[in-house]
């Protein structure tokens, strides 16, 4: 998802059966519908006819890419995902050491969710209220993040061997760690000072790779 479209951006007002064909996709403008109706709403008050007017789109439009209300906000989570992915991969894959390439990875993802904390508290407080749907999608997030995290400590490894091999199940437990500091946090109202977690975070992966050496 590119920058232009990036989940909880502003919109702007306009008529809601506007479906004019310049700038992002009439999909991605119901997804950033979504994000900014999530942020300024939560999950439950959001009603389709907000994503629309937000997005500038017919409910016909809507309707011919989203089943219902919960596709449209797991299509939103997964978007939001993509961006704290990419961001996370993009600061692990410098030249630095490895200990330097974990604190900036680790603080750009925080600070990926920091920047738009309305939309971070609805994405993980309400997520179980998407149903069955919502917790296989969360489930398939925190899979991905285990696999990036395990596929980047293997390639940290060929130039500095003396870091621990990161096993799946390792990986998993990482990610998750960092997930409940981070539910924390926004459950407390901290959602727009994520990157105050960034330190633990990054001492828990260094506890893990360092373990036994």
């Amino acid at each position: 998802m590119q920058a232009s479209t990036r989940p909880g951006s502003s919109t702007g007002a306009g008529p809601e059966h506007s479906d004019e064909t310049d700038g992002p996709s009439p999909r991605d403008r119901l997804i950033q519908g979504m994000a900014s109706a999530l942020a300024s709403k939560g999950y439950a008050a959001t009603t389709i006819a907000d994503i629309v007017r937000l997005a500038r789109v017919s409910k016909r439009t809507f309707y011919e890419h989203f089943a219902d209300k919960e596709a449209c906000f797991l299509a939103c989570y997964g978007a939001m995902s993509e961006i704290a992915l990419f961001t996370l991969e993009q600061e692990a894959t410098t030249d630095a050491p490895w200990r330097e390439r974990i604190r900036r990875a680790t603080k750009a993802y925080l600070s990926v969710l920091e920047s738009q904390p309305g939309l971070t508290r609805a994405l993980l407080m309400e997520i179980q209220a998407a149903g069955p749907g919502g917790l296989k999608m969360r489930r398939e997030v925190m899979q991905r993040f285990a696999d990036t995290l395990q596929n980047l400590v293997e390639r940290g490894r060929k130039h500095e061997p003396a870091v621990r091999r990161l096993s799946p199940s390792m990986a998993t437990a990482i990610v998750g760690g960092v997930h409940e500091l981070t539910l924390l946090a926004v459950e407390e109202g901290r959602a727009d000072r994520l990157t105050e977690l960034a330190d633990t975070a990054t001492e828990l992966v260094e506890a893990v790779l360092t373990a036994g050496r």
